[in-house]
């Protein structure tokens, strides 16, 4: 027997309908490219939402066809997160760091139809713009007075007059909430990018999950400063979390620094802030440097950070100096991506505050609609005991089934529907996640992954190097950065700035190595393999004399 109750697909469109009529004033403050501040509302975000889903029906996109986006957090760049989704089409956000090899690579693997970007990319898109093959026009999210001039893009069009040549959507349209809503790819740090493909229903939940007390806590009363960008998992689906319960959203472009992130803060009464640890360590400094007083100057109450573990000091310097709770979270690009959010329970109250900080180290525990457990080697389930270390899997409602157009299609869950996140970790008997290693030797660097073996590729082309690794060295600011161990070539001599120099066309500048060291030989498996695990070891007390390379 089934419910009698009423049955109304869970759409993108209904968050921004939602955000207009039960929060029109709800405030989006940005900084743009062009400089100056916006502000506008949910009203008006989801009148020119409204806007672009007819714009994109004008030029010829259907349903499911996908829409390249190469820009930082502002205003513009959520109307496309809801008009493109809105009408039926999916929004693929790309990241601009990734070097151009790789984005040629993800935005034809994407078949993206219309490439939207910033005009701080026009050289960016000038060089990829031969080299995309389903590219049909490129869309400078800008107004005709900033337009780039001369610039070598085919079919360049103007954002804000393709805009206004188009009346807003009169009705937003009904369709199966499973279909697909957005498409991001992750960094590619084995083989090429792979991308993760997120339905309307999914995002919905995620959403819903994130306004819980267990999740973000958000709500109306919140101004949420949003320094994850949307092309790191949507900016970990804050711009819909926030629609569904109507929470301010200030969004910094791309300014980033210590300086532009406390002035807005400190402007705009932000108690709420989301980003990866490097941003909040530079935000630190600046503190630190200009000897100011955060507790005085602003309101935050929280801070949302992942990607990397926010080191100790970090954390207590936040509670210390700001007054504001780190909410330390784990995911990924394949779990949209909220996987754990780390939140005491009613046990915890009564601890100390070194005892509350220990708690705030780990990853969390995982809400409603997502499962963990850990396996060893041959899948066999270990006890959640804080102790026993495996395999971490995971499965839920907004966590992917296979990749978008993955080469031999088919899923990438196990028999019993769970997907290996790659990672290594211990489970409480509380449920709190501890990340102890990654079974794959990738490196983080300021919430970014940069990939070993690309390097080491890179570095073993050089005709005087005979084997390559790369390892991660702790570094106080990127938590990681890449430190290269080579071996010459019997007879042959390269310095370390001459390797460094060969690499810089070959990689993005972000991931150039710190340092280059010279070894006779290094640890192998009886297979042949490099053993990263000895390798590290050996260098466990190295310290970088120099900051080359770092992002």
């Amino acid at each position: 027997m089934l419910g009698l109750m009423q049955h109304h697909p869970l759409l993108i469109s209904s968050l921004i309908v939602h955000a207009a009529k039960a929060h029109p004033h709800g405030e989006i403050v940005s900084r743009t490219i062009e400089g100056p501040l916006h502000r506008c509302t949910y009203l008006e975000i989801e009148s020119r939402a409204r806007q672009v889903a007819n714009l994109l029906a004008s030029l010829g996109v259907e349903r499911g066809e996908r829409v390249g986006s190469l820009a930082w957090n502002g205003y513009r760049h959520l109307e496309l997160v809801f008009g493109t989704s809105g009408m039926g089409a999916v929004l693929h956000t790309i990241n601009p760091r990734l070097f151009p090899e790789q984005l040629e690579y993800i935005i034809n693997h994407a078949e993206d139809q219309h490439l939207c970007f910033d005009v701080c990319f026009t050289p960016l898109v000038e060089k990829l713009a031969p080299r995309l093959s389903t590219v049909k026009s490129f869309i400078a999210m800008t107004d005709r007075e900033h337009m780039p001039s001369a610039a070598a893009i085919p079919n360049l069009r103007c954002y804000e007059e393709l805009l206004a040549g188009h009346e807003p959507l009169r009705q937003w349209p009904r369709f199966d909430e499973n279909l697909a809503s957005s498409l991001c790819y992750t960094s590619g740090t084995t083989g090429h990018p792979k991308g993760v493909l997120y339905s309307h229903r999914s995002t919905i939940l995620h959403s819903m999950m994130g306004c819980t007390t267990d999740g973000f806590g958000l709500s109306a009363v919140d101004s949420v400063l949003l320094a994850a960008p949307m092309f790191h998992v949507n900016a970990w689906g804050m711009p819909y979390a926030a629609a569904l319960c109507g929470a301010s959203l200030l969004l910094p472009g791309p300014a980033l620094d210590g300086a532009s992130i406390y002035q807005m803060m400190r402007d705009e009464r932000a108690t709420c802030a989301a980003g990866v640890p490097t941003v909040w360590l530079m935000l630190q400094q600046y503190v630190e440097a200009q000897s100011l007083e955060p507790r005085r100057d602003l309101v935050l109450n929280r801070l949302l950070t992942g990607g990397t573990s926010a080191p100790r000091s970090m954390v207590e310097k936040f509670e210390r100096d700001y007054g504001a709770r780190v909410l330390h979270a784990w995911g990924m690009t394949e779990t949209s991506p909220i996987g754990t959010v780390c939140h005491p329970l009613k046990k915890h109250h009564d601890a100390t505050d070194a005892e509350r900080i220990d708690l705030q180290a780990k990853q969390g525990r995982a809400p409603f609609g997502v499962s963990l457990k850990i396996a060893d080697e041959d899948g066999v389930e270990l006890p959640h005991d804080g102790i026993a270390a495996g395999h971490l899997l995971i499965r839920g409602h907004w966590i992917t089934s296979a990749y978008f157009r993955a080469e031999g299609g088919g899923t990438n869950l196990n028999d019993e529907g769970w997907f290996d996140t790659g990672d290594v970790a211990t489970i409480d008997p509380d449920g709190y996640l501890q990340i102890t290693d990654r079974a794959k030797d990738v490196i983080k660097s300021g919430g970014e992954w940069i990939s070993s073996i690309a390097l080491e590729n890179a570095a073993v082309g050089h005709p005087a190097v005979a084997e390559a690794a790369a390892i991660g060295i702790a570094h106080p600011k990127w938590q990681e950065r890449p430190l290269l161990v080579i071996v010459r070539k019997s007879g042959r001599e390269v310095t370390r700035d001459e390797l460094l120099a060969y690499l810089t066309p070959k990689v993005a500048k972000w991931w150039l190595p710190n340092d280059v060291v010279f070894v006779a030989e290094l640890p192998h498996t009886g297979t042949g393999k490099v053993q990263k695990k000895a390798l590290r070891e050996m260098f466990k007390g190295y310290r970088f004399e120099a900051d080359h390379g770092t992002p």
